[in-house]
């Protein structure tokens, strides 16, 4: 068991949930807040989306990542920043008939352009997704490809941000240690098992397990489980030796017919670890055991709205 854990908040993500819950924050100024608020809760580490303040839809705008950052990087509370940079790799296939057609909701560009905000920005961590796999609904692929992950992992060397190694099967951890055998990751190197994402790996706790079970030798790692799961995975991460991720990208409820917020999930969760007898880390003491580096980067000078 894990006795010393880092809790991680995903704080919105970029599932269809902003119309269900007032919770789920949608401007910057509420994801700025909505990590802020995860902090003083307990989390030592914000895993941020961005999304179109308007319509509440995911998002890769560059700005607006730029506000959420500068929003939180000039607060007065400490908190590691890991972005995403799963954004663009959405496929819809056409019909069996014509597949090239492909449907309006895809959104698919390269490696380096998922990763201008992170280029731009410089947070300690952010996500790479390591693999494609089907997603519900019909014909929709999420595309990450061995090129791109390369890619991707070889430039983040080059500008220190340290990759979470998102895996949502046991192909992805298989071509993670690939990329490490490559020289592509720096030790220790640092997975987030993503368990009941559909079409992935199943939350149960033999899956989890074994996903857990195939990670390389001396790597950090965190887990997580959707909906219902999330907190029964929360206990199993722990019970594993991991550490744990929450929040409202993963699950929108405390309990059936009742609308969790970012702080109560990690309260929550907080209060689950301290009762099997762990502690949880401070943002600095996190900083020691992935061996990230806070960024010096001076938040940059926002437009006035």
């Amino acid at each position: 068991m894990n006795r010393n854990i880092i809790i991680t908040c995903a704080v919105t993500g970029s599932g269809d949930t902003a119309g269900r819950s007032p919770n789920v924050p949608v401007t910057p100024t509420e994801i700025a807040h909505a990590s802020i608020e995860a902090a003083k809760a307990g989390a030592a580490i914000a895993h941020i989306h961005v999304r179109d303040p308007d319509t509440g839809a995911p998002s890769r705008d560059v700005s607006l990542y730029r506000e959420v950052v500068d929003r939180i990087r000039e607060s007065d509370t400490d908190v590691i920043i890991n972005l995403t940079t799963g954004m663009g790799g959405d496929l819809y296939l056409g019909p069996d008939e014509d597949p090239l057609v492909l449907e309006k909701e895809t959104d698919l560009v390269g490696q380096i352009e998922r990763m201008e905000h992170v280029e731009a920005l410089l947070p300690e961590i952010c996500s790479l997704d390591c693999g494609s796999f089907n997603y519900p609904g019909g014909n929709y692929v999420y595309v990450s490809t061995p090129d791109m992950l390369r890619l991707g992992a070889k430039r983040l060397q080059k500008v220190g941000v340290k990759p979470e190694l998102e895996v949502f099967d046991l192909g992805h951890i298989w071509f993670a240690k690939q990329m490490q055998k490559e020289g592509l990751l720096d030790s220790p190197s640092l997975f987030q098992v993503c368990m009941g994402v559909r079409w992935a790996a199943e939350a149960t706790p033999r899956n989890f397990m074994t996903m857990v079970d195939n990670l390389p030798e001396g790597a950090n790692w965190a887990g997580f489980g959707l909906g219902v799961d999330e907190m029964p995975m929360v206990a199993q991460a722990a019970l594993l030796g991991g550490h744990v991720r929450v929040g409202l990208e993963d699950n929108l409820y405390l309990q059936k017919g009742r609308l969790a917020s970012n702080p109560q999930l990690v309260e929550r969760a907080r209060a689950i670890v301290e009762k099997m007898g762990a502690t949880t880390q401070s943002p600095s003491e996190a900083r020691k055991t992935l061996n990230l580096k806070k960024q010096s980067q001076p938040a940059l000078v926002r437009k006035s709205a």
